[in-house]
């Protein structure tokens, strides 16, 4: 589509799509008429009347287009709405709604799978994402971060084995003080154990409290 071929229908580049419809038609109506005109002016009106078509065509094609790139935006705007408000429901249920997928949808599509902390998934999003669009920063940033941390929690899975093994080759070492002889009693716990231990307890449920207020 060209600025040329609304010009051959008479019409301004913003003029509406049944405005645009309406010359069209009216165009088409002039030319299959006076193309049975006799000499030249037939054979004109009958050129004409091919140019027309394809104009037309062309600018509704680029425009179909154009709304359907804005719909998307629209659509991929809601999306990352939605994860800002923690509503990853919502969000993937606008991303299932795409027929076509873009890079932007396999990022956005990365992001959910991370909210669910379904990091392998997230990844591989991001993979097709970059396939996609090779040269999107957005994309290649998100990948570095995601990478850096899988290899962070790859290595605290390691450490926390290492110590699990520690332990049970050595279970002395979980007893903080083994010299120290136990409280008599049940339990086996001395005041000041019971003390922390229940200053533990309300300190946890303070902070289950806050986490529910969010």
């Amino acid at each position: 589509m060209s600025k040329k071929d609304y010009e051959l229908l008479g019409v301004p580049e913003d003029i509406s799509d049944e405005e645009l419809a309406a010359r069209y038609e009216e165009l088409k109506k002039k030319y299959s008429e006076e193309r049975f005109l006799e000499g030249e002016a037939g054979n004109e009106a009958a050129r004409m009347l091919n140019r027309i078509d394809v104009a037309y065509n062309a600018i509704v094609t680029e425009r179909g287009e154009r709304h359907a790139a804005d719909d998307m935006g629209a659509s991929y705007a809601k999306v990352d709405a939605y994860l800002r408000e923690g509503k990853i429901n919502e969000a993937q249920a606008v991303l299932d709604e795409f027929n076509e997928r873009s890079a932007e949808w396999h990022y956005l599509q990365s992001a959910v799978f991370y909210k669910k902390n379904w990091v392998n998934e997230s990844k591989k999003q991001l993979e097709i994402a970059m396939q996609m669009d090779a040269s999107n920063e957005k994309y290649k940033t998100a990948y570095t971060k995601l990478k850096d941390k899988m290899a962070g929690d790859a290595r605290r899975a390691e450490n926390a084995d290492a110590q699990r093994q520690k332990v049970a080759d050595d279970p002395q070492q979980q007893a903080p003080y083994p010299d120290e002889p136990q409280q008599m009693g049940g339990s086996g716990l001395c005041e000041q154990c019971a003390t922390c231990c229940a200053c533990n307890l309300a300190f946890n449920c303070c902070m289950n409290a806050c986490c529910g207020c969010r």
